[in-house]
């Protein structure tokens, strides 16, 4: 039989929980209409019942035109010893207005009896009736079984039972929650395929936490094992060490195991889609994470760029642009003159090893060098170095001047310092102001907000990340420093870097290359 996966996105609820998470409903729509477009299957987008400002964005969600995803709220069961009914909680999921309702209840003897302190019967029945009562509003109902695997381990016999009571009540997944984090993956591989005997007629899910870094492993483990329904967040982040990383979990299911999750085509879409999800977020993808970070198919190794270079299946697993990313050949002492040249054929295709042009630029890298220039993280400012030598490059404005003021804020002020920039563009000047926090922070806005006049497409980059290192710490004040900024436009990111004596020349330098080599993509 042909085996698919459902993807369950809960970026919107369990990963909202994570620490420094907040969304806004604006946040929330653009969030659910990115993983609809990717062809997510479910997304869970809040819990009405303890959130008013879910009730928000449900309302807003209705006049969404969704293609794939089906809109789930989240609650609990029923309070013990009232009528389900009356359960204010279950009264805000209805008016959710959901076509899904994703009930969780416990199927751990432990906290039926001291968490909740109620019966295993009376625990049996919530479980029970709020499934039946959402089932005859005619909603379709997941039951997320919190805590299974240890309530499994516990008493096998009672964990069991309360999938029983999900499945009388009618629910039509049984979903099984690792809620702490702590299983390992064969424990969960046990637990899954025993479930799967126990209900053959019902449909089984996994939802994992990473609290000991098994989140992605139990749950390929669970789909090993027979569920189809695989819960997550989108990058991963989510309540204490994060849930199970679904730009992780996708290429592994529709590339390594050869079953499909999303609709077909939807794979090149992963990195672009976690990209924008992590900005939304306000939050950085590591570089090394899997398949989607910056560094998934960077080689920087002198053996490596040889390897790649001959067969790229000698040092990566999946190719690049299956899920949306690229290779990266970075600029090292250790990298090789052959990586050199791949960089500078990336521009010109034709030029040769031996050609002058290339010589001449091989030059200039060893030049930056020595004046502290390092091109590794900053594949940006090196294309510009080599457009440059090529006359492939056109300044796309003119710098009259730039003045930075610091000063010390008052408890009324946020902003430490401010800057005004003056440029030319074709001949006509524009002057503005900002206030930031910092010098280089002030100079950004301002040098943006000029130059948003002549190329509105800057209005969506912003700097991401600013770093600096003071290359000679013998000469004091009057030291070197090289400046990286990590610049984005929501959809992708590039870095720049900027050597000079003076932090705020050197910051200038990088903030400069960042945004020409942005317009240059225009």
């Amino acid at each position: 039989m042909h085996r698919t996966i459902e993807i369950f996105d809960s970026t919107l609820r369990d990963g909202a929980q994570g620490e420094g998470i907040s969304f806004s409903v604006h946040d929330k729509v653009q969030i659910l209409k990115a993983l609809d477009t990717i062809g997510v299957a479910y997304v869970e987008a809040g819990n009405p019942g303890s959130n008013p400002k879910d009730l928000e964005f449900f309302k807003a969600a209705e006049s969404l035109d969704l293609k794939h995803a089906r809109l789930c709220a989240f609650g609990s069961t029923r309070r013990r010893d009232i009528r389900v009914e009356d359960d204010v909680n279950v009264q805000s999921m209805l008016q959710a207005n959901t076509p899904v309702a994703v009930i969780f209840g416990k199927s751990w003897d432990f906290h039926v009896t001291e968490i909740i302190r109620t019966t295993h019967e009376e625990n049996l029945a919530m479980i029970r009736d709020t499934i039946a009562f959402f089932k005859e509003k005619g909603k379709e109902v997941i039951f997320d079984a919190e805590h299974f695997f240890d309530g499994y381990k516990s008493n096998p016999e009672y964990a069991l039972k309360t999938l029983d009571a999900a499945i009388e009540g009618g629910a039509t997944t049984l979903v099984l929650c690792e809620t702490n984090g702590g299983a390992l993956p064969s424990q969960v591989f046990e637990a899954t395929t025993a479930v799967v005997k126990h209900c053959p007629d019902s449909k089984i899910g996994i939802h994992t936490h990473n609290d000991s870094g098994m989140a992605v492993a139990n749950s390929v483990q669970a789909v090993e094992a027979g569920a189809s329904h695989v819960q997550g967040t989108f990058v991963g982040f989510g309540e204490r060490c994060g849930n199970a990383n679904l730009s992780t979990l996708i290429p592994a299911f529709e590339v390594k195991m050869g079953i499909p999750s999303l609709p077909e085509g939807s794979l090149t879409m992963l990195t672009s889609t976690a990209t924008l999800i992590a900005e939304i977020a306000n939050i950085r993808i590591p570089h090394g994470m899997p398949y989607v970070g910056k560094s998934s198919f960077a080689h920087k190794g002198g053996m490596h760029i040889d390897g790649i270079g001959k067969n790229p299946l000698s040092f990566e697993h999946i190719q690049p642009q299956s899920v949306g990313n690229e290779r990266r050949l970075l600029m090292s002492e250790v990298a090789g003159r052959s990586m050199i040249l791949k960089k500078i054929q990336k521009v010109s295709p034709d030029l040769a090893k031996d050609s002058p042009e290339t010589k001449a630029i091989i030059k200039r890298l060893k030049e930056l060098e020595m004046e502290g220039y390092q091109f590794e993280a900053a594949e940006s400012s090196f294309e510009l170095v080599i457009r440059k030598h090529l006359g492939k490059y056109r300044p796309f404005f003119e710098l009259v001047h730039f003045k930075t003021i610091g000063e010390q804020p008052s408890e009324e002020r946020a902003t430490s310092s401010s800057a005004i920039v003056k440029i030319r563009v074709d001949g006509t000047e524009e002057i503005t102001a900002a206030e930031g926090d910092g010098p280089v922070n002030a100079l950004d806005k301002a040098l943006r907000k000029a130059l948003e006049v002549f190329y509105p497409v800057l209005k969506h980059v912003s700097l991401t990340d600013y770093k600096v290192r003071v290359l000679d710490s013998k000469q004091a004040s009057a030291a070197r420093v090289r400046v990286l900024i990590e610049s984005t436009d929501g959809m992708r990111t590039w870095t720049t870097v900027g050597v000079s004596t003076d932090i705020i020349q050197a910051s200038w330098l990088a903030l400069v290359d960042s945004i020409e080599y942005r317009l240059m993509q225009a």
